[in-house]
């Protein structure tokens, strides 16, 4: 309570707040802007048996359901980030040249990954158009003209949730991508409780609303433990070579995060299990296409297990492509700092990827238990509904976002009080 009445009390972070408010106000303005030439009563009625594009629908907002001119959001360019990423580590010489030139290639790779993200916005709209097409037969006019023209604008809106990210992120609070996303999850949970409420309650009776009431508290609960493992750390005590070296730093130890990968790995998961289906579904719609769409869903054991495996998988090659151990024990190296009872160089390098790789079990673990609640649960509570949101991908982004945000303003709040006091 203390941190808002800070918040407000100061000029500058008020006008920062109100200034992603309004942006976030323009997005959600954008998301009901449906895009052109499409019945979308027709594709609402249809998509709520569609579980194909639930993770592109996520990272747009939840508004490729209703097919609106900001449906792709920022997701294009969240894939192109991660293709830029994985082309820099050694595949192309280039790219990682610019990763290592500090600032400057910083910019020039950011660049990059927007032409990139134009192109794939472009690639997904024309493919979602033409998916949608095939089997809810959605548009008014089905001319290759219209599908060009179609893309054409959800590329663009992809470019202009961009821009609003960039404004957010130079003129307001948090990062700007990350919060349209946050706006766009956040926008659809009083709809989702007030389904899982009717849905639960259904029939009346007393134990209806005790189960409602778990429900919430469960939610509650899955949150805490978001927020805990988010903040969790493993913490490798150091110390300098001299006492002059370490006198007046606060800090002693290195961090390393539980869950250092975030929430790529979920990411990569759902595109790579979505991929094959979502392509052959514009192709051929044959026997093939049938078995993938049956394993590989996630209302099957088999597309559960595979989806598991992928997000373990992924979380060990994210974290080990975030945190490079090698490159931690130069740096201690060169600061003349070292882990007490490990030797420098190798045996260090060695020590922090044992303590990495265990650490790491746990934050697969965890991503997975998060990302497979939604799926699981209505399996065994046959009450709740599907499309409860009970946890999944969204919470983690949501809470990550929350977390992010609340830690910048606490920082301006304190870079304040630091300047009023210099100014006494």
């Amino acid at each position: 309570m203390r941190l808002i009445t800070d918040l407000f009390k100061n000029k500058e972070i008020r006008r920062r707040i109100i200034f992603t408010l309004a942006m976030l106000l323009v997005y959600r303005l954008g998301t009901v802007i449906p895009v052109p030439n499409v019945d979308t009563l027709k594709l609402g009625a249809s998509y709520e048996s569609n579980t194909l594009l639930d993770m592109m629908n996520l990272l747009g907002g939840g508004m490729i359901q209703s097919m609106s001119i900001f449906s792709l959001g920022v997701g294009p360019y969240i894939t192109g980030s991660i293709i830029i990423q994985l082309l820099s580590m050694d595949v192309i010489p280039y790219l990682t040249e610019l990763t290592k030139s500090g600032q400057k290639g910083k910019l020039q790779i950011d660049r990059i990954t927007r032409y990139l993200g134009v192109v794939l916005a472009y690639v997904q709209s024309i493919g979602i158009i033409g998916i949608f097409n095939s089997q809810y037969d959605m548009l008014l006019s089905d001319s290759i003209g219209s599908f060009f023209y179609m893309g054409t604008i959800m590329a663009a809106g992809t470019m202009f949730l961009l821009w609003l990210g960039d404004q957010i992120t130079q003129k307001g609070v948090g990062n700007g991508l990350s919060l349209i996303i946050f706006a766009g999850i956040v926008s659809s949970l009083p709809n989702t409780f007030a389904n899982t409420f009717t849905t639960m309650t259904t029939g009346g009776g007393i134990m209806s609303y005790v189960g409602f009431g778990i429900f919430v508290l469960s939610y509650l609960l899955i949150i805490i433990f978001v927020i805990f493992m988010n903040n969790a750390v493993r913490k490798i005590t150091i110390q300098y070579t001299s006492s002059s070296a370490g006198r007046g730093k606060s800090m002693n130890h290195l961090p390393l995060m539980i869950n250092s990968a975030s929430v790529i790995p979920v990411i990569f998961a759902g595109a790579i299990m979505n991929a094959p289906v979502i392509a052959l579904s514009w192709i051929n719609q044959g026997e093939l296409y049938k078995f993938l769409e049956k394993y590989l869903s996630l209302t099957h054991p088999v597309g559960l297990i595979l989806y598991a495996v992928l997000i373990i998988a992924f979380t060990f090659f994210y974290t080990n492509l975030q945190v490079d151990p090698e490159k931690i024990s130069e740096d201690f190296g060169k600061n003349g700092s070292y882990i007490p009872g490990v030797r420098p160089g190798k045996d260090t390098k060695r020590y922090i990827s044992t303590i990495l790789n265990r650490i790491t079990v746990l934050g697969a673990i965890f991503l997975t238990i998060i990302a497979l609640i939604p799926n699981v649960i209505p399996k065994i509570f046959t009450s709740i509904p599907a499309n409860t949101a009970l946890g999944g991908t969204g919470i983690i982004i949501v809470v990550g976002v929350a977390l992010e945000t609340v830690k910048e303003l606490e920082g301006r709040t304190a870079n304040r009080t630091y300047k009023g006091l210099f100014k006494r």
